[in-house]
């Protein structure tokens, strides 16, 4: 008999888990979208965000996913024929870099695996080969969200100082942003972007591309721009219709403000990475208890390039039982492999991951990592001892 009847629990690297709150507040008739209440709400959006991303420049909003941000934030700043410098650590950076090729750019790739962060070092030997500037940005990924790395930002900020480079750098949070340290203008970030589905808890369909002034004055010679992508008009708009180049999304903004009167006003930016961090070092330390070489293993070996909003697995020949059993009979639904094989590899199956961010409590935490134990005893899946003890005396130790 199944044990998953029952509230269900939702531990994918996003959507994440929609708190109530967020839930009731869209839960209301269409407003007007004229004048009145929704416009006055949507004007306290902007702070809030930037708020979020550590920026006192621009921010805009976009109806759409993180490939929309992707493509918008580079309309915004290239040309036709620019090169790009794509440092890749997994699926996204690779994914980035194909939205790059279709709006006319030359995309140089570093590829860097998928079990190892960037090498900063790499990229300033590359930055300081380009004597003629002829790179415009770099464009990194913060937190790969299929292999789980958390890359060092402010080392490539580095890296293009000590060269003397020019060029953006672009930082893709839409897996860290809320759950992981990001602080855009300490660390030098010249454009950064993120979604709304992940730690800013609140249903895909929205994504945020925040910008500095170096990046608006590339803004003006950019030949890729169009119309709807434009964020000059989004950005202090004079009508209301201009935050969104036409109508408004309107249920997501009032699902967005409760979710920013949550992370920002309530808990804090700067307590919510906290939170993230001791709940991953609690999932860590499970993990690394229940590791087997016929069984579990972490993706990325080192803690310190580990991201706290989403964890990559590897279990040869079981992943995808143990995500089928713990959704059947648990009510817990884990996360596919992303980018580490072919759909139609036979090795596609021995990946999955954990995601562990936005609305998320030690309580809901330790009941995953249960259910996840579970599976392992049911399935027969080799796995060492004292995994759930590790995890809770890692949050004890720290309370």
């Amino acid at each position: 008999m199944s044990l998953s009847h029952g509230p269900a629990t939702l531990a994918i690297p996003g959507p994440s888990i929609i708190p109530d709150r967020v839930l009731r507040a869209m839960h209301r008739p269409a407003p007007n979208i004229y004048a009145g209440a929704l416009i006055e709400m949507t004007h306290t959006i902007v702070p809030d965000l930037k708020a979020v991303a550590r920026t006192r420049h621009h921010a805009v909003m976009y109806v759409g996913n993180g490939h929309a941000a992707w493509e918008a934030c580079l309309a915004n700043t290239h040309s036709r024929g620019d090169l790009v410098l794509v440092p890749a650590t997994g699926l996204f950076g690779n994914g980035w870099a194909a939205i790059a090729r279709g709006l006319g750019l030359e995309v140089e790739v570093m590829d860097f695996g998928k079990r190892t962060p960037m090498d900063p070092d790499r990229i300033a030997e590359r930055l300081a080969a380009d004597t003629q500037h002829r790179i415009k940005s770099v464009l990194a990924v913060h937190v790969d969200t299929s292999t789980s790395i958390r890359n060092d930002i402010p080392a490539i900020r580095a890296a293009l100082d000590e060269a003397g480079h020019p060029a953006l750098l672009q930082a893709d949070c839409i897996a860290s942003m809320g759950c992981d340290v990001f602080e855009m203008d300490e660390w030098g970030v010249n454009v950064a972007i993120t979604g709304c589905q992940k730690g800013l808890m609140t249903p895909p369909g929205m994504s945020f591309v925040f910008y500095d002034d170096r990046a608006a004055a590339a803004r003006a010679g950019a030949d890729c721009v169009t119309a709807y992508w434009d964020w000059t008009p989004r950005t202090d708009p004079d009508r209301f219709y201009q935050y969104f180049a036409g109508t408004a999304p309107t249920h997501h903004l009032h699902g967005l403000r409760t979710a920013l009167d949550m992370l920002v006003h309530e808990e804090g930016v700067e307590a919510a990475w906290h939170r993230h961090g001791r709940l991953a070092r609690a999932l860590w330390a499970a993990f690394e208890a229940w590791a087997h070489p016929d069984g579990i293993g972490m993706n990325v070996v080192d803690r310190a390039h580990r991201s706290h909003a989403v964890t990559a697995l590897r279990l040869d020949g079981a992943a995808t039982r143990l995500r089928e059993w713990c959704t059947d009979e648990m009510g817990v639904t884990l996360g596919i492999g992303l980018g580490m094989a072919d759909y139609d590899d036979p090795r596609w199956h021995d990946f999955f991951r954990l995601g562990h961010m936005g609305h998320l409590s030690g309580h809901s935490l330790m009941g995953t990592l249960g259910a996840i134990q579970t599976g392992l005893t049911a399935l027969g899946i080799p796995h060492g001892p004292g995994a759930l003890d590790a995890a809770a005396s890692a949050l004890a130790a720290e309370g």
